[in-house]
């Protein structure tokens, strides 16, 4: 089913999960019992990415087999970096030609080491080419990212908030977020783009915490913001990595609490391909059932 039928059509809120293609066997392993543990909760769908190390028939092959293995609705993620417009159309007919209807259409990040996307000769340098280029010739539901602590390569807000409306313009049928820690900066990016005429549904990208180092280099690298109060209970708990794993579970299940009781349509967990810490969230969550709130 496609991903903007599933937000419009569920009674609660949709939870989905991001994967992506892993490296070795044992990243194989880890990523299949992740798969296993969490099919349990009953996701909506997941999401397969496209990283730097892996190849588009990577997560092709990663989310056909999630579908048919395990009966879980499966988005594969696009991108426009190394990729010609006749390569991205073979691969988007091959995704076509499996049943699937979902795709996540990003730029893609420049290649390690460099600061600025070059785009491939003949190929898009922008995610709203290939949205259209989607929208144009195939039935799939295309979903685009947002940036509640705006893109690092935009100049500002406003610039960042034009190219979000022109990939909507182009086709995107749904918006999910990049990982983020304040709400606040959330509910601002929200009313920004709804005011800017946005009307697709906006889904937050949640990432739960276990190690700091490893969120400190995320959000370094992505230009997004940590409240003081949470980097200073990070810090004081320091090298004992369970405190910190405990203190990411329960600051992610509050935030996606205060989501979903203002009416988000769904949340979208970074997994980084393990299970633990989402599990005990959304867990969490449906004992909770924040979105009833948003109700009354």
């Amino acid at each position: 089913m496609r991903i903007d039928q599933m937000l419009a059509n569920r009674g609660e809120p949709a939870f989905s999960f991001e994967f992506f293609p892993p490296k070795t066997a044992e990243g194989e392993r880890n990523l299949l019992a992740a798969v296993m543990a969490l099919r349990e909760l009953e996701p909506a769908f997941v999401s397969v990415t496209k990283t730097g190390a892996s190849t588009q028939a990577d997560t092709i092959d990663l989310v056909r087999r999630i579908r048919a293995e395990y009966g879980i609705e499966a988005a594969a993620h696009f991108t426009c970096a190394g990729a010609t417009r006749e390569e991205l159309r073979e691969s988007l007919e091959q995704l076509r030609d499996s049943g699937l209807e979902n795709v996540v259409a990003l730029r893609g990040d420049p290649p390690r080491g460099e600061h600025a996307f070059a785009a491939t000769a003949g190929g898009f340098a922008h995610a709203s080419e290939l949205i259209e280029l989607i929208g144009s010739e195939y039935e799939f539901c295309a979903v685009a990212a947002c940036y509640p602590d705006t893109h690092p390569e935009a100049a500002d807000a406003e610039s960042d908030l034009a190219h979000l409306c022109a990939k909507v313009t182009a086709g995107a049928h749904v918006l999910i977020t990049n990982l983020f820690f304040s709400n606040a900066a959330f509910f601002a990016f929200e009313r920004r783009a709804r005011a800017a005429g946005i009307t697709v549904p906006i889904v937050p990208g949640i990432m739960p915490i276990t190690r700091t180092d490893q969120v400190k280099r995320f959000t370094a690298m992505g230009g997004i913001t940590i409240p003081d109060e949470l980097v200073e209970a990070l810090d004081a708990r320091g090298e004992d990595g369970e405190a910190v794993a405990d203190l990411g579970v329960s600051y992610a299940t509050l935030q996606c609490a205060e989501l979903l009781a203002a009416g988000v349509p769904g949340i979208h967990f970074y997994t980084l391909n393990r299970s633990p810490a989402t599990r005990a969230i959304l867990s969490a969550l449906r004992l909770m059932r924040p979105w009833e709130t948003s109700r009354q």
